[in-house]
């Protein structure tokens, strides 16, 4: 059941939005989004979005319980893969591809964000008992910590006076909640740390290279930033085709984890030729379970169909040989952490001298607005200071971050964005350009403003979301598809609520949404 395409939607006008600040393109494409493309489900607007595709399953796995969140979220990422695609749209039609319209959907937006999760399959076990994330010390500072170490999170517990077994226990659930949309971690580490003040929390993270960062409600900073580069040729001119905008362009990435792999993998949607380069032996997350034909299925969903090669790096002979691909790219792009590129001889001037024309996407965690040693830049410390982990929450609720990747998912896109609109400029004045973008610039894409917060309605066999609350009945012996029909006959927009990600996968409704590129060209 397709919903009716608008260029008045909400993500669209976000689009128009994000196009007026990028001042790119020759505005000959519209972007044109519908709530639920090709999705035959009666999609109406965002809760109902985020119930069906499987956003309030992953983002209240953490509770049990599936729950929305409490901004535009779906629609916020819709509004940005429409810019993506008139972007790409308009760099096929700067080269004789005469397209008139891109559309696409929140649906399918929606989809992308948990494809890590649906690539997964089946869910596991049930949640296992424990408190998530955030932490509240003596003296009530909500905050979120962030390590990458298994040293320095022992450190630094042994430093707040943890013991060892509540270490033990509490350090897989936190290394995986990025994978697991979980993190049950033993009540006791909660109650060592409510026992300090925030200041000497913060001290004891700073001692032992943890990053503490408080909950709070900084103000939005800019989503991309443009620097010029030399000019220089771009890709031979080519047949873009409808559906492979990007034909031609050679992209080579240099990126961990999801936000820059995600931003390659929407490149190389829109059909670019992505060359990634992995250390020796491979990128670890290769090796993360669940695999898939002996691939981590996570790592697939947002790198297959790239080409990779092994590189050191850190010594010279690997960055010679990276220089070397670079040469012969149209677009370089990394996520790496702060000082490396320049300390390895890699910022976008020493690139740019290799191959003149150059787009150079740097898609970093802070940007430089928290100065030049600032926290681990992951996803849910940039959730807690951006001001999304409140705004997430429903009204009365103490804010927390989703453990859904949200501004990974929005970092990897507007990342996307940035190189497409750099594509853009060198296609009309032959000059590259450097894009820089972060989590915490991406997080400025989502709409702070509060919309009435709908929990999804129990019923015997799971839940039902509406699109109105004008259901105030027991459903407690109704089953889902009972409450549905009613629903439906009295006119009223319902869906189940995706609960198992495993099921939504094969579900044939979702077929031509998941099995397929997120727009359309035409």
């Amino acid at each position: 059941m397709t919903a009716t395409l608008s260029t008045a939607h909400p993500a669209a006008r976000l689009a128009g939005d994000h196009l007026t600040a990028l001042d790119a393109g020759d505005r000959g494409v519209e972007p044109i989004v519908g709530w639920a493309g090709p999705v035959d489900l009666p999609l109406t607007d965002e809760v109902l979005v985020q119930a069906a595709c499987g956003i309030m399953h992953v983002h209240g796995r953490a509770r049990g319980t599936p729950e929305p969140l409490a901004v535009d979220y779906a629609t916020a990422v819709a509004g940005v893969l429409a810019t993506a695609g008139v972007l790409a749209a308009e760099f096929a039609r700067a080269r004789g591809r005469p397209v008139s319209a891109v559309r696409t959907s929140v649906a399918q937006a929606a989809l992308l964000s948990v494809g890590q999760y649906l690539a997964c399959g089946p869910d596991g076990p049930a949640r296992a008992a424990g408190v998530p994330p955030p932490f509240v010390s003596g003296d009530g500072v909500r905050f979120e910590i962030e390590t990458l170490r298994a040293e320095d999170w022992h450190r630094f517990w042994r430093a707040m006076g943890a013991g060892d077994q509540m270490l033990r226990e509490g350090w897989p659930p936190f290394l995986h909640r990025f994978a697991t949309a979980t993190c049950p971690l033993p009540a006791a580490l909660h109650d060592v740390l409510s026992a300090h003040p925030f200041t000497e929390i913060h001290r004891a993270g700073a001692a032992c290279e943890v990053s503490v960062v408080p909950i709070g409600d900084a103000p939005p900073v800019p989503v991309w930033t443009f620097s010029p580069l030399p000019g220089g040729p771009g890709a031979p001119a080519a047949d873009p085709g409808l559906d492979a905008p990007l034909r031609g362009i050679r992209v080579v990435e240099s990126a961990r984890r999801i936000q820059g792999p995600l931003a390659g993998h929407v490149l190389g949607l829109l059909g670019a030729d992505v060359l990634r380069i992995e250390p020796p032996g491979g990128d670890p997350a290769r090796g993360v379970p669940p695999l898939t034909g002996g691939v981590s299925a996570r790592f697939a969903a947002l790198n297959a169909g790239k080409d990779a090669v092994e590189l050191d790096l850190t010594h010279p002979a690997g960055r010679a040989a990276a220089k070397e691909l670079v040469a012969g790219a149209d677009v370089f792009l990394h996520n790496w952490a702060p000082g490396k590129a320049e300390a390895w001889g890699m910022d976008a001037p020493d690139l740019a001298a290799v191959r003149p024309g150059l787009v150079y996407a740097a898609a970093s965690g802070w940007g430089p607005h928290l100065g030049r040693r600032p926290p681990l830049g992951t996803d849910y410390v940039v959730q807690a200071y951006s001001g999304l982990a409140a705004a997430l929450r429903p009204p009365g609720e103490p804010p927390a971050p989703s453990l859904m990747t949200i501004t990974d998912v929005l970092g990897g896109l507007v990342c996307a964005v940035g190189v497409l609109a750099g594509l853009g400029r060198r296609e009309r004045t032959g000059a590259g350009c450097r894009a820089d973008t972060s989590l915490l610039s991406a997080a400025s894409t989502v709409p702070r403003s509060r919309r009435e917060f709908r929990r999804p309605i129990r019923t015997a066999d799971g839940y039902v979301a509406v699109s109105a609350t004008t259901v105030h009945d027991d459903t407690g012996q109704c089953t889902s598809e009972e409450l549905l029909a009613g629903l439906r006959a009295a006119g009223v927009p319902a869906v189940a609520v995706t609960t198992d990600l495993g099921a939504l996968s094969i579900d044939p409704r979702f077929a031509a949404a998941l099995h397929r590129p997120p727009w359309e060209f035409r």
